[in-house]
């Protein structure tokens, strides 16, 4: 006998729902300002039935092709090459920054007197499920920009100063860990992801859409 709808999780409804109305939209059955406005209320609803009824129109179901381009795109990449396993970023009275496709070593040291860093985790190739991030930030700003797979821990302390965690809060059971701890005194550091989770749905629906399009010239 299933689980009533009701006695299910939210999150694994709503990414079920999120699914359908993108593999719906990349075919076709939904316009774009349909799609955008189902997915925007998918995204804000915490009830199980009205999640369910955003698609219950709809009648394609995903399949195995689109679960995997899914999980190619949503998946963080890794890496099985030994690197270094310590990365060290400092900046007193200036500016650091490492961005881009970048292996992740298993410790990362931010060290900032005066100055600004900023560590982009975005498109970086990870190559351990937990790493630690050691911050140490006097009168400076620190911005770490992290993927929405993912997780984020906070064990920072802050004397005269800001921590923000904006990172979001999804199913991440794949995902790497990133702890950060340390302290910032009288300077702020801000966790956050650089293109929104509906940005990241958005441009994979509209890829998946351009590729069905392309299939069906031949």
């Amino acid at each position: 006998m299933p689980v009533k709808i009701e006695d299910r999780p939210v999150e694994q409804v709503r990414e079920q729902v999120i699914d359908q109305l993108i593999y719906n939209y990349s075919h076709g059955v939904i316009s774009a300002e349909a799609f955008e406005r189902r997915l925007d209320e998918a995204m804000a609803t915490t009830d199980n039935t009205a999640l369910l009824e955003l698609v219950s129109d709809l009648e394609l179901t995903t399949d195995t092709q689109y679960q995997s381009e899914k999980r190619a795109q949503f998946t963080p990449n890794y890496s099985s090459q030994n690197h270094s396993e310590t990365l060290h970023l400092r900046s007193i009275m200036g500016s650091n920054e490492r961005s881009g496709q970048w292996v992740v070593p298993k410790e990362i040291h931010l060290t900032n007197l005066l100055g600004s860093i900023e560590l982009d985790f975005t498109d970086a190739i990870f190559q351990h499920q937990h790493i630690t991030l050691h911050v140490n930030c006097l009168l400076g700003s620190d911005e770490i920009y992290v993927p929405e797979h993912v997780n984020v821990v906070s064990k920072m302390f802050s004397v005269v100063g800001s921590v923000e965690n904006k990172s979001v809060s999804l199913n991440k059971l794949h995902g790497p860990t990133i702890t950060i701890e340390g302290k910032v005194i009288l300077g702020s550091v801000e966790i956050k992801v650089k293109r929104t989770i509906k940005e990241k749905f958005v441009s994979f629906a509209n890829n998946l859409k351009a590729s069905w399009k392309d299939m069906n010239k031949y």
